[in-house]
């Protein structure tokens, strides 16, 4: 039976692009990373094809590594932090959904209720946060840390930031703000609420010094896939970004998180699975092959090699790229993403040569990529929505804008020509948007004794 629903959109922004020799290509944006304007023509491509959002990911580090790969791999190296840029393009956008990235492990619960709470309004309830624990060393080391905390401790502090996030989203119930000039009552008092929580890693008295934001609370997007991952995001999160390679692989991540959705009175309908995929569209599939390899040709061994080493936390500096990958460095378990790990794991035990290892992943990501004209773009999009292995996807585009508005002008006609994508955004907000329920007040519940 088909779904009557259709698939969310959201697009990934890298400055120049996901592939990382990106930059080098002659219709990106060289100088884009400090310039404005740059973003907001993302934004604006993205809004005006009717995306759900758009996406900034971030780390808050710079890159380690070999210098000299990193002195030709950009895209950590100068980057704009994102609530900052979020906040410059929620005055500057209408509708689109906007989504950043910020550690649980390096800033503060109320830092982020606060922050988030004010883009909300800014935005006039447009706003996601994507909650990470960070995977890579280098975070860790402007943060008073040797890298990084181990897995279980990120996830332990996690889970008690979010829950301390949520506390102090209901600080003010809906109705709180009188805005009484006659009697002078700004607030009804019995409607602003202090969360006194007093946990293992946090003690946050609140209550939050901003009202009830517009969507009731931001949304909140998540892309663990460790059992701590796919459990925090089935109690918290109504947007995941999985990383699986193949259509039966992410069908039972899908089946896995929704199914654990009920034991937290959750309805899974109100979260929406939406895979990274790397999308290199042309008129036709030659067409499309030959962009791919413009960028790969580009690449440079150095930076496919850091790369690698930066996920599978080997280092592969020198490594021939006629040799096999050598598995006797290969580590039993990641300290980053274990999810990213395990489908490179699983590339790198076929047998293939670092060459075909570096050219593969530059072109697919974690294998789960496409290449090819706008109906197969369009076929492989139709099976994963219909099958239910993805509620929509988030497109990691190889070059920006180009990219983007190949996109934009080759495959979103054809998924409106099978009715699987919207004409007109659904509501204002990026809730609305995404068909996601609204989040009741803690407190509001309460007194209704819904709770």
């Amino acid at each position: 039976m088909a779904r009557q629903d259709q698939l969310k959109l959201g697009s990934f922004v890298y400055t120049f692009g996901f592939h990382p020799a990106s930059w080098l290509h002659p219709a990106s944006d060289v100088a884009g990373a400090n310039d404005f304007s740059h973003l907001l023509n993302l934004a604006k491509l993205s809004e005006a094809a009717k995306f759900d959002f758009l996406f900034m990911p971030d780390s808050p580090a710079a890159a380690v590594g070999d210098p000299s790969a990193l002195a030709r791999q950009p895209t950590k190296m100068n980057r704009f932090e994102p609530l900052s840029l979020l906040s410059a393009l929620a005055v500057s956008t209408e509708n689109l959904g906007l989504v950043a990235t910020a550690s649980t492990s390096y800033y503060e619960p109320y830092n982020i209720a606060r922050i988030f709470a004010s883009i909300d309004h800014l935005s006039g309830g447009r706003v996601c946060w994507n909650v990470v624990t960070s995977d890579h060393n280098e975070t860790g080391y402007n943060f008073n840390r040797d890298g990084l905390d181990p897995h279980a401790l990120r996830y332990e502090r996690g889970t008690e930031f979010v829950d301390v996030v949520f506390g102090l989203w209901d600080s003010f119930e809906a109705d709180a703000l009188l805005l009484d000039r006659e009697n002078g009552i700004y607030h009804d008092p019995s409607k602003l609420h202090t969360l006194d929580h007093k946990g293992k890693h946090f003690q946050v008295r609140g209550p939050l010094n901003i009202a009830r934001s517009p969507q009731g609370r931001p949304v909140i997007a998540q892309a663990g896939g460790s059992e701590p991952g796919m459990d925090l995001a089935a109690r918290t999160a109504e947007v995941v970004f999985s990383l699986a390679s193949n259509i039966e692989r992410n069908r039972a991540f899908y089946q896995n998180v929704k199914s654990r959705m009920p034991a937290y009175g959750r309805d899974p309908n109100d979260l929406k699975i939406m895979p990274g995929v790397v999308i290199n569209v042309g008129a036709t599939e030659a067409e499309a092959r030959a962009k791919v390899d413009f960028l790969i040709d580009n690449l440079h061994p150095d930076v496919g090699r850091l790369m690698l080493s930066e996920f599978i936390e080997v280092d592969l500096a020198g490594v021939p790229l006629d040799a096999p990958f050598p598995m006797d460095r290969l580590p039993e378990a990641p300290r980053g993403s274990r999810a990213l790990f395990d489908e490179l794991v699983d590339f790198v035990k076929s047998g293939r040569t670092m060459g075909e290892l570096i050219r593969h992943y530059a072109e697919k990501h974690t294998g789960n990529g496409i290449t090819g004209s706008p109906t197969q773009i369009a076929d492989f999009m139709e099976e994963w929505f219909e099958t239910r292995a993805a509620d929509g996807f988030i497109l990691m585009l190889p070059t920006l804008p180009a990219s983007l508005n190949d996109f934009i002008e080759l495959v979103l006609p054809e998924l409106r020509r099978r009715g699987l994508f919207r004409e007109e955004y659904e509501g204002r907000t990026l809730r609305e948007n995404l068909g996601l329920s609204m989040p009741v007040n803690r407190y509001t519940a309460a007194r209704a004794g819904t709770i």
